[in-house]
């Protein structure tokens, strides 16, 4: 073999072929260091040759091997080959965005031991202690077993109360290599008894051998998790590892803490993007060489290797956090099907609200559909209440009714959640004179409100300004907030019912390390509280005592250019009014709005999301939308918006290709963002076939394309939205 073809992280579609010294014994998958561009750079090899098409006089000598055995196995290579072909996206980009930031800058670190941490003798008899964080940390690791740093980390604590701990001799840090695992007895904690879905859903499930996908459809608290838990048994006992995808790290706590509770000193590891680099490598390393047993992982873990993959878990599957949105657009839900098939083990996807390509696999039998229809707490549905809002006076954003239930459900003791999916204090500023809006410099878009920071601040390009003490354009003093925001419902809600606590939890209120599980930790202490939040709060946390939501804002979800609008405010709506109800006793759920007849408001409130799902199902399916036919967005932006135009009307050819549709360029929803015009071009296909053989050509055309440098563009195959 007298050549390397090999893969950089560069924007270009295509691999580059290097001549080999003698001495030189690279291996497919490893990393090299090569020439690129006059300067030096680590590439994958994706194949060696003993022969290439480019002339040998023109062909650089590779520099240096860095690794003698893979780091990207045959079938790993396949796996990111096929990512790469599907989403339309160089390969080596989409080979470097698996790999680890320490392997991406050519390391040569072995991170296979991890550093874990144990009680001592001293800790263990340890009951009391000033600092109530270290002695809930000491609680921890008594209830829920060793853990590694990064594992409390993630639960809230810090280094300096690791550190403190270290130095009291209270608990001891050990270095494990823990390969026994795999044939060790598998040891389970506290288990209970499913009831007859569950039963029936994990029958199914274990029954299976190959490759098949679950769509686990349960209500919320209908016990999904319990579920998973008793369908990773099998797996975990035969030695095999296991992948648990959640939508974001803040699920990411709760879901350790349960499966470390249930499968005791099994190894557990952490993936999402607030590990450091030498957590990262640790995982990476440890799931390659089959010594971590279970994964539990944010979207880019579906990238991790794995020595002996027996099945993954996609919890939430619906969330739109699963969708990369820049660099690699993949989907990790979609790549979690292939590589299951590839493997030949079970997939489980999990939800109350599934999207609905998801359910239209599992009508057609594609899926295997294992309906939960009863919650494990209560025996009742919570009731959902319409609150008609035409005509009502507005105190804070809320109508009388509204407020009535509030201060009806704080009396009896318990608590109260509203949910507005808007951070700052309000959407914009207005001038009482002449109009005027606070609208961003840099975006089609107004910049919002924030009180508290005295900032008006852009929540897509993060541009900041001072907030006007005149109007710029009359000079008038008479600037108000319009719109509400989470921070103004906090203030409005504190005045009205000043004698109980009121938690905000949202990105502005969550940004210190562990405040999101400090304010966790305290509701869940119970009695009478307001919650007040945004999508941080509806996702999958367990609250006890809400009784009563209250759901502001319904409306923006019934009127939008985008055809998933509706899908998503149904799928918010169920998952936000799922934290009602749960301690036996059955919820009560408002929704305010301007358009309490809207036909999909009524199917949504008295038949529920199974029958609304269904029924949007049919509205795509007249209208040939997905999953009834296949999109692809190729976006262009630069701060020329005629540049622009002219790269997308360029690729719209003369005559039509077979089986296509092209509707555009036309300007993306919001057209202006961060200083760049943004437009578009949709392309429809009903056959996927017939829409991948079409990218493949455009894409190639592309590259050679005169304004491709001078315009920044990509191509995102079944985009979530087309923002």
């Amino acid at each position: 073999m007298r050549f390397a073809e090999v893969a950089l992280k560069v924007p270009l579609h295509r691999t580059f072929d290097y001549r080999l010294e003698p001495e030189q014994q690279p291996c497919v998958g490893g990393r090299v260091r090569v020439k690129f561009a006059n300067r030096a750079c680590i590439a994958i090899v994706v194949a060696l040759k003993s022969h290439s098409d480019v002339p040998e006089d023109k062909i650089k000598a590779l520099e240096s091997v860095l690794d003698t055995t893979p780091v990207l196995s045959p079938d790993h290579l396949a796996f990111l080959r096929f990512s790469a072909q599907y989403y339309c996206h160089p390969l080596g980009e989409t080979l470097f965005t698996a790999l680890p930031g320490a392997l991406r800058e050519g390391e040569q670190v072995d991170k296979t031991q991890v550093p874990v941490l144990t009680l001592t003798e001293a800790g263990r008899e340890t009951t009391q202690l000033r600092a109530k964080k270290q002695l809930a940390l000491l609680e921890q690791l008594r209830s829920a077993g060793d853990a590694t740093a990064s594992e409390l980390k993630t639960l809230g604590f810090s280094q300096a109360q690791i550190k403190a701990l270290l130095e009291k001799a209270l608990i001891r840090e050990e270095l494990r290599t823990d390969t026994h695992w795999q044939s060790a007895p598998l040891q389970l904690g506290n288990k209970p008894r499913l009831h007859p879905e569950q039963a029936t859903a994990c029958s199914a499930i274990n029954s299976q051998t190959g490759f098949r996908t679950f769509l686990l459809e349960g209500v919320t608290g209908s016990g999904k998790t319990e579920v998973y838990l008793q369908s990773l048994e099998a797996i975990l006992a035969a030695g095999k590892q296991a992948l648990v995808l959640v939508p974001e790290i803040g699920l990411t706590p709760q879901t350790v803490n349960r499966f470390k509770r249930r499968f005791e000193g099994l190894p557990i590891d952490l993936w999402h993007s607030n590990l450091t680099d030498n957590e990262r490598l640790h995982t990476w390393r440890r799931a390659e060489q089959g010594e971590s047993a279970l994964v539990i992982g944010t979207r880019s873990a579906i990238f991790l290797p794995f020595q002996t993959l027996g099945m993954i878990v996609v919890d939430e599957e619906h969330d739109g956090s699963f969708k990369q949105q820049d660099g690699l657009r993949y989907h990790a839900r979609d790549l979690a099907a292939y590589r299951a098939a590839q493997g030949q083990f079970p997939l489980i996807l999990g939800t109350a609200t599934p999207a609905l390509e998801t359910l239209h696999k599992a009508l057609q039998n594609r899926y295997q559909l294992l309906p939960l229809t009863k919650r494990a707490q209560t025996q009742q549905d919570n009731r959902f209440v319409l609150v008609d809002m035409k005509g009502q006076p507005d105190q804070g954003g809320f109508a009388k009714a509204s407020l009535d239930a509030i201060a009806a459900t704080l009396a009896r003791g318990q608590q109260v959640m509203v949910f507005l999916n808007r951070r700052g204090f309000a959407p914009t500023l207005i001038c009482h004179e002449c109009g005027w809006l606070s609208n961003c410099d840099r975006c089609s878009t107004s910049a919002t409100y924030h009180k508290s920071l005295r900032r008006l601040i852009c929540h897509h390009c993060s541009e900041q300004a001072f907030v006007p003490v005149q109007c710029p354009d009359c000079g008038s003093t008479q600037i108000m907030p319009t719109g509400y925001g989470t921070e103004q419902l906090e203030e409005f809600l504190s005045e009205q019912f000043a004698d109980f606590p009121v938690h905000r939890i949202d990105r502005d209120s969550t940004r210190r390390k562990g405040s999101l599980e400090s304010a966790l930790d305290e509701i869940n202490q119970g009695g009478a509280r307001l919650l007040i939040g945004t999508q941080m709060l509806a996702k999958g946390h367990h609250f006890a005592d809400v009784n009563l939501v209250v759901i502001l804002d319904v409306d923006s979800g019934l009127y939008s250019c985008d055809f998933r609008a509706t899908e998503h405010m149904a799928q918010l709506i169920t998952q936000v009014a799922g934290r009602a109800g749960r301690s036996g006793e059955a919820g009560t759920v408002l929704l305010q709005t301007h358009f309490p007849e809207h036909p999909l408001l009524q199917d949504l409130v008295n038949n529920g999301y199974q029958d609304f799902a269904r029924y949007a199902l049919r509205e795509r399916e007249e209208t040939q939308m997905p999953p009834y036919s296949h999109l692809a967005l190729i976006r262009a932006e630069a701060t020329n918006s005629q540049l622009v135009m002219a790269f997308l009307s360029d690729l719209v050819p003369a005559t039509p290709y077979p089986g296509i549709q092209l509707l555009g360029p036309i300007p993306a929803p919001m057209e202006r963002l961060a200083g760049k015009y943004r437009y578009q071009l949709h392309i429809q296909a009903a056959q996927r076939k017939v829409l991948h053989q079409y990218l493949a050509q455009l894409a190639d055309y592309i590259g050679q394309h005169k304004l491709a440098n001078r315009v920044r563009w990509s191509i995102d195959v079944d985009p979530m939205d087309t923002y």
